[in-house]
Order: C-alpha cells, then structure tokens, then sequence
C-alpha cells in the first residue's frame, strides 16, 4: 500500500482525475481517497515513483505520506 497526499484535492472531480492517472499506471490498482485529509492510499503493483510522476503530469502533484 502506498499513501500519498495530493494538496490539490478538494471534491469527487479531482478524486476522479486522480484515480484516473493511477489506473492509467495500474488498471487494477485498488485507491482509496479521502477529501478531507487531502490523501489517497493506493494499493497497486506499480512503486511510488511511477504514481508521483503520473499524478504530476495529470496536475496533481503529490508526495508521500
């Protein structure tokens, strides 16, 4: 499982976007989001790194948590 925060999350839109990125790295990669803290937890056979480099080109640059 991998956690990350992504400041730029404010409503299900952006949760979408987000989850969207993700899949385009792990189609099967199980996301968990939570608006409020501003965090998701990803559990995905993709490492880290590869999540925050699709999140940034997606406009939701994040870091882990």
């Amino acid at each position: 499982m991998i956690a990350l925060t992504i400041p730029k999350i404010r409503c299900g839109g952006c949760v979408a976007s987000v989850e969207k990125a993700i899949h385009a790295v792990d189609a099967s990669a199980q996301i968990t989001a939570d608006i409020e803290a501003r965090r998701v937890e990803v559990t995905t056979s993709a490492d880290r790194q590869t999540l925050l480099t699709a999140l940034d080109a997606a406009g939701y640059p994040a870091e882990a948590a």
